[in-house]
């Protein structure tokens, strides 16, 4: 264990050196987080031999066991059922408070633990913009941001600074959970103590701090803004905090009206009875998160998006659609590099590396429409053709390996489903289903 860092926590929570060893000496909290548009805790729960309890930090937020093996192989892992997330990690969803119909970017949103909650908290109203600058991590993104469902979402890799005055003034609420020492995740990962350094956390915090200047930008007048970190360190949490009031005086602190964690320990009482620190001793690894907000009622106005798609294609498109859906998530059509996507009416374009305007519907291939994956997990899209195996089913565990299974009903396309949650499809011919299941998403086992 890193001395220095042992004597800094120490001295910043006013633990004992026996009170850290035992902190420190134990396997970290694990949890998931149920998506709603897709599962309730009931459906969740047949995925478990084990009760699942609420952590206290979200209210979709459970307890799993620490040792348990293989979560990210469950049928319903797959369906986007729920999210394996940290569970102090989901205190932040909590503090957005995000409500249908709003506009909100989760600006260094991979891997999608946020993203994915402020999606499901939308019901498929309003905007999510999930922006992460790192582009291998922005692929992950997107995938997570599919599986669970979520259509009325753009996912980018922009730079924080573009993208923010590309869209200022345009969001009702912006968070930066930023790029931090990952104190808080010392015990899940290794790689934090390698790295660690006090200059690694000065480093942090000065790249904190460029952040969420940008962001402020994005925020609309009368919107707020939620910082929020995964360390330990006051440098990057409540001394940021301080440091952001003092150069921007359009924003002020909010208090965080939850009772998890504890308060601050800037020693600035007005600060630190407003944010919110968790660690292992509050049921979680580590999470600090503030709430600001922008005074003013003025709003900039944006060119969104219009139907563009060829005649031809909108007519391939559209039978396509009407052969195979009763109804689809609203969107205009558009297309883009012989893609076609169902794009939320309120999404401002913007150039740049955009990964995915909304539903991508699928690919035009010569005269024909290749469906996508996304299209056949998506919330509010209802096939005509499902099959909907349980999770006793050797055909689901079949399915999720890549493999062909019977199936009876009609021929054509036909949605997979794991106890009536969307996780699939394949197409169906004489009573076999050839699988279209991603490779990368496949149980190798």
């Amino acid at each position: 264990m890193n001395s220095v860092f042992k004597k800094r926590i120490c001295d910043l929570f006013g633990w004992s050196d026996e009170c850290f060893d035992n902190i420190f000496s134990k396997k970290p909290f694990r949890a998931i987080r149920i998506n709603p548009l897709k599962a309730d805790l009931n459906t969740v729960q047949t995925n478990f031999d084990v009760e699942l309890k609420a952590a206290p930090f979200y209210k979709d937020s459970y307890y799993i066991p620490k040792d348990f093996d293989g979560v990210g192989n469950l049928p319903l892992h797959h369906a986007g059922g729920f999210y394996v997330q940290e569970p102090s990690a989901s205190s932040v969803l909590t503090v957005i408070d995000a409500k249908p119909g709003e506009r909100i970017l989760d600006l260094c949103a991979a891997p999608g633990g946020k993203s994915t909650g402020i999606g499901a908290a939308l019901r498929g109203e309003g905007l999510l913009w999930s922006n992460e600058y790192v582009r291998n991590r922005a692929s992950a993104l997107l995938s997570n941001i599919e599986r669970m469902g979520i259509t009325n979402c753009v996912v980018s890799s922009l730079s924080a600074d573009y993208l923010c005055e590309a869209l200022e003034g345009f969001f009702d609420a912006v968070a930066v959970d930023a790029p931090c020492s990952g104190e808080g995740m010392w015990r899940h990962n290794e790689q934090v103590e390698n790295q660690w350094s006090e200059e690694y956390v000065l480093k942090c915090a000065e790249l904190q701090r460029e952040i969420l200047l940008s962001a402020a930008k994005a925020v609309k007048n009368g919107g707020r803004l939620i910082y929020s970190t995964c360390t330990f360190a006051k440098e990057e949490n409540e001394e940021n905090v301080i440091w952001f009031l003092e150069n921007n005086p359009e924003f002020t602190l909010e208090n965080i009206n939850a009772d998890f964690g504890i308060c601050g320990l800037s020693g600035n009482a007005e600060i630190d009875s407003k944010v919110r620190r968790i660690t292992p001793l509050n049921g979680g690894e580590g999470h600090f998160v503030a709430l600001f907000r922008k005074s003013g009622e003025s709003q900039n106005g944006f060119e969104c998006f219009s139907e563009a798609i060829s005649p031809q294609s909108k007519k391939i498109v559209t039978d396509f659609l009407n052969d195979n859906f009763y109804s689809l998530p609203n969107g205009v059509l558009y297309e883009k590099n012989n893609l076609i996507y169902l794009v939320p009416a309120e999404a401002p374009m913007l150039k740049g590396d955009i990964l995915r305007y909304g539903l991508l519907i699928g690919e035009m291939r010569k005269n024909r429409l290749e469906p996508s994956h996304a299209l056949f997990t998506a919330v509010g899209v209802k096939p005509k053709r499902i099959i909907d195996l349980s999770l006793e089913d050797e055909r689901l565990y079949k399915f999720l390996k890549g493999e062909e299974i019977s199936a009876d009903g009609e021929n054509g396309y036909t949605a997979v489903y794991a106890t009536n949650v969307p996780l699939g499809f394949g197409k169906c011919s004489n009573g076999r289903l050839t699988n279209r299941y991603p490779k990368g998403l496949r149980i190798l086992k």
